[in-house]
């Protein structure tokens, strides 16, 4: 090592120094020497860090450049296919208008030489999704947590190349990430072929997202607005200026929805048919009098409820719906007698079919003959909870609407057993249903119902948890009604063999319908009869909660049904025994079955209900305490086309 350092001769240890090559003049009289040599080892550790080169992305672009060229894609399924790369781009590409959009034909700038060759289209081929479709018929719902804007737009995007988006449905809202007046707006880009909007409980939708689908979908025909109490009359009105096909409105509980909404309704919707307004404090007689006093004369179904309105809007109504075939009035605390009673005498109401009235404490005897006497065509008449209405006021309702088919009366307390049968003497030639529920006043009288007024067109008699009628109710009934078809008398505890036999046997045509659920004191008797009698027309029959009902019945029911379809002997007496005699029934074929709460039954019925299962779509077995759960999943394997309660 120290002949390294300790020299003298500079030829020797450097025998090249004199090129110029190896060295590089520091000052005039140093020359200094390097030689080549291998790069020193460093035994330390270190880190040599090195910046690349940043690739190139069309990410950098801004907004504006991005959305020139996505709305330049040449079709559908391009357009799909970006919009699942990032929020980014699906935001871009909900944004867009229609119009906005390059089609085919302008985006051939983008290549040259296509234009010297164009592709000829096959005529004979199929539409596919990228062809251009106006029209919607695509329907798409969005409830709860799955109701975002993100998911509004990629409905927007989706559906705009795949025909169109015709119906849409926004049920609840995510309370993070709710839809807001954003996804709307792309929906009103993207679906300008939107014709039914439905908004249930979306809070953070306002007058900006309903003003946004009125600017673009005017085709829209069908708007519902429920629990929205953002959206205010600016946003309906311009719904009724921009969309002139709107045929159906539906507001619920809008509380900034009032009067001047409903006259540019009337105003600006010349094809209105159904307006349904329910609980909205702002709504008063002014808004329904624009309303009709407009479009009566196309409006043809109404439903008014819980409003603040008075006589002054019946009056209306009576004197303007000259169109009105379907009316329903359910909650109208502030109006009176007096209302019901205009209402009748307007003689506006002549093409009125049905009339439902609800909770409406104004109507009486009075108003009810009233209407009776200016609704001559009237066919359907429901009144529930009505407790001024009594025997004279459907009688004389029933004497002036001689077109009367079907009368429901339900809570109406004050009517009674003379009244029921004063409505089937003055309607004896078109009543074909008539339904009494829940009216405790009719208890059986001591008088007899002259024979020789027979109801001969009465096809369907329900009287359904109404104690008071008896063997005498009943009884006479059956005398007068020999064409009775579906027979409900469930929830009627009280009922005995007695009293239902005559109704039973008096029917000539043969029952279809029998539903006895509840009639705890009925026995085998009553299924004999009726199963010997009407077995060849009874294709249902509900015993529900018939404890005397035992297997004897059906025994019977096997024997004579031929055509029956749905049999519910839930709670009953029965047992494996009477399963089995209904399995092995050649003529059985039972769509619907049901032995709820029957504890008799056990695991051993299970191969008569295989058999019986063969051609029914559902079956209940619930609370059946002897039969396992073993045996139900038994049932599930075989039983695959049937649906199985448990």
């Amino acid at each position: 090592m120290s002949k390294v350092f300790d020299f003298n001769d500079v030829n020797t240890f450097c025998p090249n120094s004199k090129d110029a090559n190896l060295s590089f003049t520091l000052a005039s009289h140093v020359d200094v020497f390097f030689l080549h040599r291998k790069r020193s080892r460093i035994s330390t550790p270190f880190i040599v860090t090195k910046k690349s080169k940043q690739q190139p992305s069309i990410e950098a672009l801004p907004d504006e450049c991005l959305f020139e060229i996505l709305r330049r894609l040449p079709g559908g399924r391009e357009t799909n296919a970006c919009a699942c790369v990032s929020m980014r781009w699906l935001m871009l590409l909900s944004s867009m208008k229609k119009d906005e959009i390059c089609t085919s034909q302008s985006t051939r700038f983008l290549g040259p030489e296509i234009q010297s060759n164009p592709p000829e289209k096959d005529k004979s081929a199929k539409p596919n999704e990228d062809d251009d479709v106006t029209h919607g018929y695509l329907s798409r719902c969005l409830e709860g947590k799955k109701a975002t804007d993100v998911r509004l737009a990629a409905i927007a995007v989706g559906t705009a190349n795949r025909g169109g988006l015709d119906k849409l449905s926004i049920r609840g809202s995510n309370e993070t990430r709710g839809p807001t007046n954003l996804g709307l707006k792309a929906i009103s880009r993207g679906c300008p072929s939107l014709r039914a909007l439905s908004l249930w409980d979306v809070s953070p939708v306002g007058d900006e997202g309903l003003c946004e689908i009125a600017s673009a979908c005017h085709s829209l025909e069908d708007i519902e607005l429920f629990h929205c109490p953002n959206i205010t009359d600016k946003g309906l009105v311009a719904i009724a200026k921009n969309c002139p096909n709107l045929t159906s409105v539906a507001v619920e509980s809008c509380s900034n929805i009032g009067n001047e909404s409903l006259q540019a309704l009337g105003s600006y919707c010349p094809n209105l048919k159904f307006v349904s307004i329910k609980n909205c404090p702002l709504v008063g007689d002014k808004g329904i009098a624009s309303l009709l006093s407009s479009a009566g004369h196309v409006l043809t179904r109404a439903k008014l409820q819980t409003l603040n309105i008075s006589d002054v809007s019946l009056a209306v109504i009576g004197h303007y719906g000259t169109a009105m075939i379907d009316l329903t009035l359910v909650g109208l605390q502030n109006v009176s007698e007096k209302g019901f009673w205009l209402m009748g005498k307007g003689h506006g109401l002549r093409k009125l079919k049905s009339l439902t009235v609800t909770s409406c404490p104004g109507v009486s005897d009075l108003g009810l003959g009233s209407l009776g006497k200016g609704c001559p065509d009237i066919k359907t008449l429901a009144l529930r909870k009505c407790p001024r209405v009594s025997d004279n006021g459907v009688v004389s309702f029933a004497r002036a609407a001689e077109s009367l088919e079907s009368l429901r009366l339900e809570e109406c307390h004050v009517i009674t057993q003379r009244g029921v049968f004063g409505i089937l003497e003055n309607c004896g030639k078109k009543l074909k249903a008539i339904a009494l529920v829940n009216c405790l006043g009719n208890r059986d009288l001591g008088f007899r119902f002259p024979l020789t007024s027979l109801c001969r067109s009465l096809r369907s008699l329900t009287i359904r948890n109404c104690p008071g009628f008896g063997d005498a109710g009943l009884g006479g009934l059956g005398k007068i009604c020999p064409n009775l078809t579906h027979v409900d008398l469930s929830g009627n505890k009280e009922i005995t063999d007695a009293c239902i036999l005559p109704l039973v046997e008096s029917s000539e045509d043969g029952l279809v319908e029998v539903n006895l659920s509840g009639c705890a004191n009925l026995t085998d008797n009553t299924v004999t009869v009726i199963a010997k009698l009407h077995g060849d027309t009874l294709d249902l029959l509900k015993l529900d909660g018939c404890r005397c009902i035992t297997d004897a019945s059906l025994i019977e029911i096997a024997s004579n049904c031929m055509v029956l379809s749905e049999l519910d002997v839930s709670r009953c007496g029965i047992t494996d025994s009477g399963i089995k005699v209904l399995a092995e029934a050649v003529q059985m074929s039972l769509l619907t079955f049901s032995i709820a709460g029957c504890s008799l039954v056990s695991d051993e019925s299970l191969p008569f209900l295989v058999e019986l299962g063969k051609t029914m779509v559902g079956l209940n077995v619930q609370y059946c305490g002897g039969i396992t759960s073993g045996t139900v999943d038994l049932l599930v394997d075989q039983l695959r086309r049937c649906d199985i309660l448990s």
